[in-house]
C-alpha cells in the first residue's frame, strides 16, 4: 500500500493489464473514486456495484500504477466495431493529475489497436462535470435515457470516420 509521503504524487504511471488477484484493488479504487457520487445520485453508481473479478476475466482491466501501487482503474468492454468504456477510477488523492485523462488516451489506444472505429461511454446527467470534460475532449452526446431514477447519458467518439450512434 502507498505511505503517506508516496500518496498524491505519481512521477511515474505505468498501465498493466489487471489480473485475478487485482479484484479488491480495483474494487477499492472504484469505491473510493465513485463513493463522491453517492449523495448525488442517491445510490452507488453502476461501477461501484459491478462484479469486479468477473470484469476482469470477461473485459480488458487496467490498472494505472504509480511506484507499482495500483491508483487508477480503466475497464473497457469490447463491441462491434466499438469500444465502451465501462468506468475510469483514479483514487481520489491522486486526482487532478491528468491520470484519468491517461487512462482515456488508452483507451483510445486500445479502440485503434483493436481495430474500433469509435469509442463510447455513458455517465450519468447528473455528473454535469464529467459530460463537461468529455465534451471537452471530442465525445459527442448521441442519446439520453431513463436509468434507475435518472437519465443515462451515451456519448460517442469517432476515432476514425463518423461518430457511431449507439
Amino acid at each position: 500500500m502507498l505511505t503517506q509521503t508516496e500518496a498524491g504524487e505519481c512521477r511515474q504511471p505505468a498501465i498493466r493489464r489487471a489480473l485475478q488477484e487485482d479484484a479488491e484493488a480495483v474494487a477499492e479504487i472504484t469505491d473510493l473514486a465513485y463513493s463522491k457520487y453517492v449523495p448525488l445520485l442517491g445510490r452507488k453508481p453502476q461501477p461501484m456495484t459491478a462484479d469486479h473479478r468477473k470484469m476482469i476475466l470477461e473485459n480488458d482491466v487496467w490498472l494505472l500504477l504509480c511506484e507499482d501501487d495500483p491508483v487508477g482503474v480503466l475497464v473497457l468492454v469490447n463491441e462491434p466495431g466499438c469500444v465502451l468504456i465501462y468506468s475510469v477510477a483514479i483514487r481520489p488523492e491522486f486526482q487532478q493529475q491528468g491520470l484519468g485523462r491517461r487512462l482515456l488516451d488508452w483507451a483510445e489506444q486500445e479502440a485503434q489497436k483493436g481495430g474500433r472505429r469509435c469509442i463510447r461511454l455513458y455517465t450519468n446527467a447528473l455528473m454535469t462535470a464529467n459530460i463537461a470534460l468529455y465534451r471537452h475532449l471530442g465525445y459527442l452526446e448521441t442519446e439520453r435515457e431513463p436509468f434507475m431514477g435518472s437519465t443515462r447519458v451515451h456519448m460517442s467518439k469517432s476515432i476514425e470516420g463518423e461518430v457511431d450512434q449507439k
